[in-house]
């Protein structure tokens, strides 16, 4: 009978541990939660706490840091301070030679007629700068005020902005309204950048945009993303796509060994210059 009983005690000691054990989304979102109410928290503590090992913890911090969602500290982390997102006008000062490259590969898959998506970001300025240029007869759909100013400057191409939540670090809109009013359309092709390509898939680092590129990619014939290769093997907060809803990448290098097997495998069409 004791032996029974020490056995229904292990088993129950060992179910309650594995509850304790949180996913690794929920424990990125309560190391979140954390700091908005404590200026600094303890690696050890979020252990203890999760009921994982420090290493764990160290982990999802390194990703949230890498997210620009909060800054490592000395034994954990702290609160992400005021300016510390690399927003728009940062990121576009780089890689202007790749993403100049990745822009006029993509302006030739247009062809002069089609409806397109395009998201917010560095790089899909690039492509509506290049795709302005070339005169391409186009109605183009954005979330992006920088999108639309420049495709403004086309008499060739009709542009149609989303409603949405403001971002100004980032010139654009997200959320609910965004995403509801892009799936009232269809497009021939939908042109996205990303934060992160790894063989897990695409993930984003800006807090909204990966439900607005979900949307584009649902309404689209031929989802397209533009992604240098500063962004291989990256792995940010939110997943917008697995690697075999890609459908067509644009990049300006081959990925490693084991990220382009994954892509081949699961079918993706590689464009490079």
């Amino acid at each position: 009978m004791s032996g029974t009983t020490e056995t229904s005690v292990e088993t129950t000691a060992e179910l309650t541990g594995a509850q304790t054990r949180l996913r690794k989304k929920k424990r990125h979102e309560q190391i979140l939660m954390e700091l908005r109410l404590a200026s600094h928290v303890r690696v050890s503590d979020l252990a203890a706490r999760f009921g994982v090992t420090t290493e764990t913890v160290r982990r999802d911090i390194e990703d949230l840091n890498r997210a620009g969602l909060l800054e490592k500290s000395y034994g954990g982390a702290s609160a992400r301070s005021p300016g510390a997102h690399r927003g728009l006008d940062e990121r576009r000062r780089e890689r202007i030679g790749e993403r100049e490259s990745l822009a006029r590969r993509a302006v030739a898959m247009v062809r002069d007629g089609q409806s397109l998506m395009v998201d917010a970001g560095a790089t899909t300025m690039e492509f509506a700068r290049a795709l302005a240029l070339a005169g391409t007869q186009v109605t183009v759909i954005t979330n992006s005020l920088q999108v639309a100013m420049i495709l403004g400057t086309s008499r060739k191409a009709r542009v149609v902005m989303t409603p949405g939540e403001y971002l100004n670090a980032e010139a654009a809109l997200v959320g609910p309204d965004t995403c509801e009013y892009l799936h009232r359309f269809n497009v021939d092709r939908c042109f996205i950048g990303a934060s992160g390509l790894s063989d897990g898939g695409v993930t984003e680092a800006v807090q909204g945009f990966a439900e607005v590129k979900r949307a584009m990619m649902e309404r689209s014939l031929a989802p397209t993303f533009l992604i240098d290769s500063s962004k291989f093997g990256q792995v940010y907060l939110s997943q917008v796509a697995t690697v075999s809803e890609i459908g067509t990448l644009i990049t300006d290098a081959k990925p490693s060994d084991r990220l382009m097997k994954s892509l081949g495998s699961q079918g993706v069409e590689m464009v490079r210059p």
